[in-house]
């Protein structure tokens, strides 16, 4: 099973880092960063939504309101703990939804929000302490731009493939894609990645050479383990 605390404790900089040792190179879509720097961060299984450009004569404009439209329900189906991903092909003409919508993911339980459009109502978002990820503020709506196409199907979100369910990580610095198959051991990879950056980091500001330190020579994973023990009581 998933540790999502680990993932939650760990930097999106370090599991880049993990899955670029396991030959997973494009995980971190372009240009998407967090709402707000003081959301919470974020972690969850992706729910990816796709949309194409609208089309006056295939437009399910009318049905917006209703049950039947797919923008719409995606929001209502979108499980509980999981991550909503939207390709909008980069589109920032129109937004690819609002507050009241981001709202429901919350009230619902879901995980967070990504987008590689904007939103609208910013402000309102940002209050709601919810996760949510964008390229840029879009205030216009979508009407006349963007038409949902398909849900849980393999999307494109910043130039980087979204799988459904693949773990999303967000923080300050923006998200990561974890493979669904890699997670437990990007997890548990990144965890004790984070310990040994600890350490150096405490090296550093003593004045060490980051030489050896980082990458970790055999001398530096040595001191690492004597400071693990003493951090531990020597257990």
């Amino acid at each position: 099973m998933l540790n999502r605390s680990r993932l939650h404790e760990v930097s999106i900089s370090t599991l880049s880092t993990v899955l670029y040792r396991l030959g997973v190179k494009r995980v971190c879509p372009l240009g998407i960063r967090p709402l707000s720097p003081d959301q919470p961060r974020m972690v969850g299984e992706a729910y990816t939504l796709r949309f194409v450009p609208m089309r006056e004569d295939a437009s399910d404009q009318a049905s917006y309101g209703t049950a039947a439209n797919l923008h719409q329900r995606t929001f209502e189906e979108c499980p509980p703990g999981h991550v909503l991903v939207m390709d909008t092909r980069g589109e920032l003409r129109g937004c690819s939804c609002g507050d009241l919508l981001i709202g429901r993911l919350k009230a619902r339980g879901c995980a967070g929000i990504v987008t590689d459009g904007g939103f609208r109502d910013t402000a309102d978002i940002e209050a709601l302490g919810f996760p949510a990820y964008q390229r840029a503020t879009v205030p216009t709506p979508s009407f006349g731009y963007l038409q949902a196409a398909e849900v849980q199907v393999p999307i494109g979100c910043g130039d980087i493939a979204v799988y459904p369910g693949d773990i999303i990580v967000g923080d300050r610095d923006g998200i990561v894609v974890i493979p669904a198959a890699l997670a437990d051991k990007v997890a548990e990879t990144a965890w004790e990645q984070t310990g040994y950056e600890t350490f150096a980091a405490e090296e550093v500001s003593r004045g060490r050479s980051i030489v050896g330190l980082y990458p970790a020579g055999e001398v530096a994973l040595a001191d690492y383990r004597a400071w693990q023990k003493a951090r531990d009581g020597g257990a």
